[in-house]
């Protein structure tokens, strides 16, 4: 139960202007803008119990993608916490092309320009705590076309 509030709780984030965010240890470059979660310039992110977040991020493959998959969790005292209804799924139901409306599939492109979008709820029942949220679009043999990090809190 604690999981899947963990990670509906990261996602709560909204699209509004670009988030600074960590690129990931292994994770390809990211480029300033690339990463939009709403509400949230600068971390840490504030996730508002009874609100929904929004994410966007945009972003170009280097090869052709034939599925997409997410790769999501929370990290809460070094310890990794998979986003329950989120981690491990489809990511290619929320890719579109790069005017943001389009309804894009996979495979994907190599070099078109794609956007990513998705939404969740900050249930009134998640913990107040400080997190780290990890987010990556995985490709097939664990390849991560994006990667992220971003320390993020649930408030009130």
């Amino acid at each position: 139960m604690k999981f899947a509030i963990f990670g509906f709780l990261f996602c709560l984030l909204v699209v509004s202007e670009a988030t600074k965010v960590q690129q990931c240890e292994n994770g390809p470059p990211l480029q300033d803008g690339q990463i939009t979660i709403s509400g949230c310039d600068k971390p840490p992110c504030r996730l508002r119990k009874k609100n929904t977040a929004h994410a966007s991020f945009t972003f170009s493959p280097t090869e052709d993608i034939p599925k997409l998959s997410n790769t999501v969790f929370a990290q809460i005292v070094g310890i990794p916490f998979p986003f329950i209804g989120v981690d491990g799924t489809n990511a290619c139901n929320q890719v579109y092309e790069a005017d943001g409306e389009t309804k894009a599939s996979c495979p994907l492109k190599s070099g078109q320009k794609y956007v990513y979008k998705n939404k969740f709820d900050i249930l009134d029942i998640y913990p107040r705590l400080k997190l780290v949220v990890h987010w990556a679009l995985t490709a097939p043999g664990n390849k991560d076309i994006l990667c992220f990090e971003v320390p993020a809190r649930i408030t009130n």
